[in-house]
């Protein structure tokens, strides 16, 4: 029975990170709340609510605690993460909710704390006499060891798991799921096809730059249609000079690069300007020079082929 109740508590203790995600959440909450009210202000003379700032904010973060931590015993970052508060005090280890008092407390550390912070910046701004200076540097050096007290128990909180704020510590509440957790089975196949997916096509965006298409596509041309016999004559270049071998088309100031193709200036100029290395796409010469064709083969000669 004991080692099933540890295993449960296990189970049931809520992770360091949803604790964290759940201050995060409360946080984009207050500022977005915040955008949203200032923006009906938006039309009125500018600085409506500068001087009574504070106020206005204690009282909207009321209004939030009121729907959230009193009435539902969880701040909205908590509700959605299926967390809520549970008191520390009660020997019963079943869920006992926080008490009033304890509901109490945190809106006088939460809410009040923060409206005293920024009300008593104001007034010790504004005053310049010597015993609220006094004044000042006590309330500094209170500041000063609530940050210290919040540090140290967040270093607590990351060794032991428990009270992610000084205010959950002083009021002896922590965070507890809503329902009992079941031990989830994380299944890496989706995420090794996403990586294995995602190298291979680093890889394919690294590899194809390199990889010259045109003459790839030469070679293979050329294994499909082998070609035999060695060009010995000009009759052979007659006989090509129907079409260009890289468009198609009838040859327009034929040229050839040393094999029997004829070829236009411009595709064959273009294509080894762009490739030092440009073969012929139909017998794989590579090119040497690109020379005109021979003024001894007459056209009419071509045409009547």
């Amino acid at each position: 029975m004991t080692s099933r109740e540890e295993s449960m508590k296990k189970t049931d203790r809520v992770l360091r990170i949803s604790q964290l995600d759940a201050l995060e959440l409360n946080k984009a909450l207050e500022q977005l709340v915040w955008s949203q009210f200032t923006q009906c202000f938006h039309g009125f003379k500018p600085g409506l609510l500068a001087h009574f700032e504070p106020e206005v904010k204690a009282f909207l973060w009321l209004f939030l605690w009121k729907f959230t931590i009193y009435s539902k015993n969880a701040t909205v970052g908590q509700s959605v993460l299926n967390i809520q508060y549970k008191s520390d005090f009660s020997p019963n280890p079943r869920y006992q909710p926080p008490s009033k008092n304890q509901k109490l407390g945190y809106a006088v550390c939460t809410i009040g704390g923060k409206w005293l912070e920024e009300r008593c910046y104001d007034l010790f701004r504004n005053q310049h006499l010597a015993s609220f200076g006094k004044v000042k540097q006590c309330v500094n050096f209170v500041i000063g060891l609530l940050k210290l007290g919040e540090l140290i128990n967040f270093l607590i909180f990351l060794q032991r798991g428990k009270f992610a704020t000084l205010t959950e510590r002083l009021l002896g509440i922590h965070s507890v799921f809503c329902k009992p957790q079941g031990i989830r089975e994380v299944g890496f196949e989706y995420m090794n096809r996403e990586l294995l997916w995602h190298g291979f096509a680093e890889f394919l965006i690294f590899l194809l730059p390199l990889i010259n298409i045109q003459k790839l596509k030469a070679k293979l041309s050329s294994w499909c249609i082998p070609i035999t016999g060695v060009p010995n004559s000009d009759n052979t270049l007659a006989i090509s000079g129907k079409e260009c071998s890289l468009c198609g088309e009838w040859p327009t100031m034929p040229h050839t690069i040393g094999c029997e193709h004829i070829f236009c200036y411009y595709c064959v100029k273009s294509s080894f300007l762009f490739d030092m290395y440009f073969t012929c796409p139909k017998c794989g010469t590579e090119v040497h020079s690109v020379q005109p064709l021979k003024s001894g083969i007459e056209m009419s000669e071509v045409n009547a082929l």
